[in-house]
C-alpha cells in the first residue's frame, strides 16, 4: 500500500476510534441534554428566560479547549519527544501520535464543546437563583453559624490576624482568579482527551457535572446566600465585613483584584444582565469542590500528589474566605458533599477496564470491524 493509501487508513482508523469514543460518552452527553432541558425550563418557570447566558462562553471556551490547551499539550509532548534520545525518542512520538491517542483527542474535543453548553446552562440557572428566592434570605444565618463555628468570631478575622499583607493577597488573588482555573480546566481537558487516565475518564467526568449540579446549583439555591462581599448590600449591615472589604479594595486596580470581579458581578445582578461567569452565590463552595474532586482522584494515582492536593484544597477553602467570596462552612460543605459524590460514583460508575489497545488493534486491521458496531 502507498503513503497516500496508508494515510487515509491511518485517519479512517482514528476517525474510527473517536466515534467509538463518543458512544461510550453517550451517557454524559444525555446527561448535559437533560440537564439543559432542567435548567431552561426553571428559567421558564421563574419568568427568568432573560437570564440564559449561552452565546457568552462560545468565544472564550472555544479559545481555550480548541486552540489553548491543545497547543500546551503538544508542546508537552515535543518536550517529552526531545528529551529522549534514540529508539526512546521514536517510541515516544509513536505513542503520542498514535491512533488511539489522536482518537482520544477529537472525542474529548467533542465532549468538552458539549460541556460549553453545561457551562451556559450553569450560569443561566445561577443568575435565576435570586430570581426564585426574590433575594438572598440565607446570608445572615449562614454568617452566624460560621461565626459560631468559630468561637464566636468571624473566620477572615482569624485568617487577617497573621495574614493580613498586600503581597499575600496578591498571591492569594492571582491563585484564586488565574492557577485555580488553569489546574481545574486543564485537569478536565487531561482527563477527556487523554488515554492515559482512561480506567477513571467516565467517572471523573460524571463527578465534574455533579458537583456544579449539586454544589452550584441544588444546593445553591435552595440555602442562597450572596457571601461577605456583598453582605452589606443584602442584609444592610455594612459593618460586618466593612474592615475586610476596605482591606481588600486596595487591590482594586490589580489584575486579578477579587473586588474588581465582586463590583462585576453585583452590577451584573442589579441590571438583571447577564455576562462571563455572571450570578451571585455563596454556599456552598465550587472552588472548593473543584478542588476537592481533582484531589481525591489524584490521590487513585499518587497518594503523596494527592497529599499535597488536599493541602491545596485547604488552602482555597481558606482563600475564599479570605478574599470575602465565602463563608468557611461553604467550603467545608462543599467538601463534604464532593465526597459523598466522589464514593457514590465509585460505587456506581466501574471502571473501564476495556483495553484501548484493542480498539486500536481492531480498527487498524480491520477498519470496517469498527464501523459495524455503530
Amino acid at each position: 500500500m502507498n503513503e497516500s493509501g496508508l494515510a487515509i487508513r491511518h485517519l479512517w482508523t482514528i476517525v474510527c476510534g473517536a466515534i467509538q469514543l463518543v458512544r461510550r460518552d453517550s451517557g454524559l452527553y444525555l446527561s448535559i441534554v437533560i440537564y439543559t432541558l432542567a435548567g431552561l425550563v426553571f428559567l421558564h418557570a421563574i419568568g427568568a428566560d432573560d437570564r440564559t447566558a449561552y452565546s457568552i462562553y462560545f468565544g472564550r471556551w472555544t479559545l481555550l479547549n480548541c486552540l489553548i490547551l491543545p497547543a500546551f499539550a503538544i508542546l508537552i509532548d515535543l518536550i517529552l519527544i526531545v528529551r529522549r534520545f534514540g529508539p526512546r525518542r521514536r517510541l515516544a512520538a509513536k505513542r503520542i501520535f498514535s491512533t488511539t491517542r489522536l482518537a482520544y483527542a477529537f472525542s474529548g474535543l467533542s465532549l468538552l464543546m458539549a460541556l460549553m453548553i453545561f457551562q451556559g446552562t450553569f450560569t443561566s440557572v445561577k443568575n435565576g437563583m435570586p430570581v426564585w428566592q426574590d433575594g438572598f434570605p440565607f446570608d445572615v444565618a449562614q454568617a452566624n453559624i460560621d461565626a459560631f463555628l468559630h468561637f464566636g468570631t468571624d473566620p477572615w478575622r482569624w485568617l487577617y490576624a497573621v495574614a493580613e499583607n498586600d503581597s499575600v493577597r496578591a498571591a492569594i488573588e492571582w491563585n484564586y482568579n488565574v492557577f485555580w482555573f488553569l489546574l481545574n480546566f486543564g485537569a478536565l481537558f487531561f482527563v477527556a482527551t487523554s488515554p492515559m487516565v482512561a480506567s477513571v475518564r467516565t467517572r471523573y467526568l460524571a463527578c465534574f457535572m455533579a458537583v456544579w449540579i449539586v454544589v452550584g446549583n441544588v444546593l445553591a439555591a435552595l440555602f442562597l446566600s450572596a457571601g461577605p462581599a456583598f453582605y452589606g448590600s443584602v442584609t444592610g449591615d455594612v459593618a460586618r465585613f466593612g474592615e475586610q472589604l476596605a482591606f481588600l479594595a486596595h487591590g482594586a486596580a490589580s489584575r486579578n483584584s477579587a473586588v474588581s470581579y465582586q463590583q462585576y458581578l453585583w452590577t451584573l445582578h442589579e441590571a438583571r444582565q447577564t455576562g462571563f461567569g455572571s450570578g451571585i452565590s455563596a454556599f456552598p463552595s465550587v472552588h472548593v469542590g473543584l478542588a476537592m474532586l481533582n484531589a481525591l482522584f489524584l490521590r487513585e494515582f499518587n497518594r503523596y500528589l494527592g497529599a499535597l492536593a488536599f493541602v491545596y484544597v485547604a488552602f482555597v477553602a481558606a482563600s475564599s474566605v479570605y478574599l470575602a467570596w465565602h463563608y468557611a462552612i461553604d467550603g467545608y460543605v462543599s467538601a463534604i458533599v464532593t465526597l459523598i459524590v466522589y464514593v457514590v460514583a465509585r460505587k456506581l460508575i466501574p471502571a473501564d477496564s476495556r483495553p484501548v489497545a484493542a480498539m486500536q488493534t481492531a480498527t487498524i486491521n480491520r477498519p470496517e470491524a469498527a464501523v459495524a458496531a455503530f
